[in-house]
């Protein structure tokens, strides 16, 4: 395997795109190389233009390519690494697993409002208006679901891990950050399992402590 990736992201604690690539990178053992670039600072717009066209995180650089978009990287590299299997084997749930993963991607915008992304604080349950509880139950739906019909050889989504289960970590650290019950979401106890099955990968505790090192040297500058 090749290891000449360059990965480019966010803050740790608040780039839940940047996680998604590192992550299945991460689980997958394809090695690379993280640069990362500060958010919401007034230069930080023109420091990933150096990187990417799109002029947002993450970027994957390999030999003079730059793959921008985290679905799209995830893409990239399981055409890369087809013995990784980072989608299902199996034709029917890899359909199912690229849906839903599809749908993460393009949907779901009152949840990315309402409920952003900050890895390291616990935060005040926000209100739940219907926007809301129609994207938190759909998400619920999804992971009780897809366990039930595809996740009895493992903990997640399609049993392994796969690049579905890259696209919904950082929900299941929002969920987290934000103190959801899932079962007041129509939860039978499978979406708590998963969710509690990824925040326990060895990966998401490598990516905490990335964000909790980033904090730490800012407060020293």
């Amino acid at each position: 395997m090749s290891a000449g990736y360059t990965l480019v992201i966010g803050d740790k604690n608040f780039s839940s795109w940047s996680l998604r690539p590192w992550i299945a990178m991460k689980r997958c053992g394809i090695p690379f190389a993280e640069e990362s670039i500060r958010l919401r600072q007034p230069g930080s717009r023109a420091a990933i233009l150096r990187h990417s066209p799109s002029g947002k995180v993450p970027a994957l650089k390999t030999n003079g390519l730059v793959v921008f978009d985290s679905l799209a990287i995830l893409e990239f590299l399981a055409e890369r690494h087809p013995e990784l299997q980072m989608w299902p084997g199996d034709s029917e749930a890899r359909g199912i697993a690229r849906s839903i993963s599809a749908e993460m991607h393009s949907g779901f915008v009152t949840l990315r409002n309402g409920m952003p992304m900050d890895l390291l604080t616990l935060l005040p349950t926000p209100p739940i208006g219907e926007e809301l509880d129609r994207d938190i139950r759909r998400i619920v739906a999804i992971w009780r679901e897809t366990r039930a019909r595809h996740g009895a050889a493992g903990s997640f989504l399609f049993g392994a891990f796969t690049n579905a289960d890259a696209m919904y970590a950082p929900v299941a650290a929002r969920f987290r950050t934000y103190g959801l019950e899932l079962s007041a979401f129509g939860d039978d106890g499978k979406a708590a399992s998963y969710a509690e099955a990824i925040l326990a990968l060895p990966e998401m505790a490598e990516w905490t402590a990335g964000a909790e090192e980033e904090i730490r040297v800012r407060i020293r500058a």
